[in-house]
């Protein structure tokens, strides 16, 4: 694989993977530094990688699993990664206020469900990612992405409805 190659089938992708690197690394500077490790990385293995048969895939894969050994090696503060993390807004400043309440009730539920499902939900619902972007970045099959980003979106609608129930006086 030359540099022109290179160019267009591996770093181009490096727009793609920020979101998720820079919310699993908590910042959009460490995000910064890690895609410029993940790119040497992935340069230094570009023999390998023209003959891999999933280079997106690939690509996604080595992202996540550098993150997960930059945590395990040294944690960080979470700073600015909220950026990435928008999950719903609003333009209007009268619903601003519950748009804000929302988010971090979607937050909280998110810290209560399986990992596996909350990488699943945040890389698909979030992130904006393919179905074969997240098995091929999570070493799953297609099917069990979606059986868990399922599984997700239905917890996270009880809860909702059971908060707001709560709150409408019928719990």
């Amino acid at each position: 694989m030359n540099k022109t190659d290179f160019k267009l089938k591996v770093f181009s992708l490096s727009a793609r993977i920020f979101p998720m690197v820079a919310r699993l690394l908590g910042s959009t500077a460490n995000a910064e530094d890690a895609i410029q490790e993940i790119m040497l990385k992935l340069w230094e293995k570009r023999k390998q990688i023209a003959k891999h048969p999933n280079i997106n895939g690939l690509v996604f894969l080595t992202a996540r699993n550098y993150c997960i050994d930059v945590l395990r090696k040294k944690p960080f503060i979470l700073e600015d990664a909220t950026d990435y993390f928008k999950i719903l807004e609003s333009k209007s400043e009268y619903k601003q206020l519950e748009w804000i309440e929302l988010n971090t009730i979607i937050k909280e539920i998110l810290k209560k469900i399986p990992e596996q499902q909350k990488d699943v939900f945040m890389m698909r619902d979030i992130d904006g990612y393919e179905f074969t972007e997240i098995a091929a970045a999570l070493e799953i099959k297609v099917e069990h992405v979606r059986v868990l980003l399922s599984r997700a979106r239905k917890t996270i609608g009880i809860a909702l409805e059971k908060t707001y129930s709560y709150e409408r006086g019928k719990y």
